[in-house]
């Protein structure tokens, strides 16, 4: 049995979350009707009322909530509140058209605190533990939830923000850092930083890291743990649901528990929008059930995932999502094959690469080109041509095996791939360019 923040709800029985969820979301839908005009709009050309909602069985009647809805809804449509009930927004990082801006009031943020809290005390975190958070405050959800949350469990916050990686090692050394928050592309970034100062894993006092807000593999994870000496746990959110900690990993690493008490989690086909059910691969939704200023019904995340109510050797008892496996709106169809970046960095830790490489999708000719720009470890750097057309064929091979196609691989110099100090970005498309 592991380490609760608020373990009567955590450990609850089935019954007990189904009584909590059930009782939620009748108010949360009679609320979002007589609040939010856009999507009463949506349940009316539905014909849904909230007296058809008895249960959480009844959600699938309710219409979708898309990132164009949010969009069009931009800024004010989707609010629940008076402008006056609000205290805070935030923003997503996004990079495409109008951003999402959410909306909390301070009951909002109290939750999400306690939820990101959950996810601290489940990586082992207490108030004796000191907590660098190196996700990137101001608009960005990273910082502020995973702040607050550490605040909550009582620990000494280094509010660092992201970025500035010298200081980063010098506070996380003299102030004996034993928690990490950050995108896990900085976490390798740290290891490989530390590591060029001369510092080995044993000389920091870092036990945990916290990792979220961009899609990590296994073998990052391992690759992660084993340069900074850390038990690595992922963390899962969006600025659209509140942030970090809608889900969090416990000890037992086998996907995300999801706080069922907040947030109810539907898995439906991506093409037909119908509900799946327990075990199936698909796109993950969410419905806030007691968001006050920003309460979203059926959310699609893009996110295509697994749920599991296997037992789970923590005890806690709420549902649980594996990593995603990529977003349906990410993927990449090249040459009419479906690639995911997550596919590519497995082939890169797994022949020994590091985890630092950017994807150029381009079109030549009318014909889709793949080039896969991957960095040297400082350790595999050679001069010599021929060593490196060498490796750069066999990781051809290994790629064409994993995706069903063949790349270009260029192997560069170390540190020439740009590093990010938030989300890292991997993939450049020139095709949307020239489209």
């Amino acid at each position: 049995m592991g380490n609760y923040y608020q373990p009567e709800i955590e450990t609850a029985s089935r019954e007990k979350i189904l009584e909590i969820q059930n009782e939620k979301i009748v108010k949360q839908v009679r609320h979002v009707y007589e609040n939010v005009p856009y999507y009463k709009k949506l349940m009316d050309e539905k014909g849904v009322t909230p007296d058809d909602i008895k249960s959480v069985d009844d959600i699938k009647k309710l219409p979708f909530l898309t990132k164009a809805d949010l969009r069009e809804a931009y800024p004010y449509g989707l609010l629940g509140t008076d402008l006056k009930n609000c205290v805070r927004i935030q923003s997503t990082s996004g990079t495409t058209g109008k951003r999402v801006v959410a909306f909390y009031t301070q009951h909002d943020i109290d939750l999400w605190e306690d939820c990101c809290a959950r996810a601290i005390v489940a990586a082992g975190g207490t108030n004796e533990d000191v907590c660098q958070v190196c996700y990137g405050y101001g608009l960005f959800t990273g910082g502020a939830g995973l702040h607050g949350g550490s605040h909550k469990v009582g620990c000494l916050t280094l509010p660092m923000s992201s970025g500035n990686t010298d200081r980063q090692i010098q506070f996380m050394m003299d102030l004996g850092s034993t928690i990490l928050c950050c995108t896990p592309s900085y976490a390798a970034y740290i290891g490989e930083s530390l590591a060029e100062a001369g510092y080995s894993p044993s000389d920091n006092k870092l036990k945990a890291g916290i990792f979220g807000a961009e899609p990590w593999t296994e073998e990052m994870r391992r690759s992660i743990e084993k340069s900074l000496g850390i038990k690595a746990y992922d963390i899962y959110g969006l600025t659209e649901t509140s942030g970090p900690g809608v889900s969090f990993e416990c000890e037992e690493q086998t996907g995300m528990h999801i706080n069922e008490d907040h947030f109810y989690a539907e898995i439906i086909d991506p093409e037909t929008g119908e509900v799946l059910p327990e075990g199936s691969k698909g796109e993950l939704v969410f419905t806030s059930l007691d968001k006050e200023a920003f309460p979203l019904l059926r959310y699609r995340t893009r996110d295509i995932c697994v749920l599991t109510r296997k037992k789970c050797s923590c005890g806690r008892t709420h549902v649980k999502m594996c990593k995603p496996m990529g977003r349906s709106d990410d993927m990449l169809i090249i040459r009419g094959v479906n690639v995911f970046p997550s596919q590519i960095e497995t082939v890169l830790l797994n022949e020994g690469y590091t985890p630092n490489y950017q994807i150029i999708v381009d079109r030549v000719n009318n014909s889709d080109t793949l080039d896969i720009n991957v960095e040297f470890a400082p350790d595999q750097f050679s001069d010599k041509v021929s060593d490196t057309q060498s490796k750069e064929k066999a990781l051809e091979g290994a790629m064409r095996t994993m995706l069903g196609i063949g790349p270009k691989v260029h192997l560069v110099p170390p540190k020439s791939v740009i590093r990010s100090e938030g989300k890292a970005v991997r993939v450049i498309d020139k095709r949307k360019l020239h489209d």
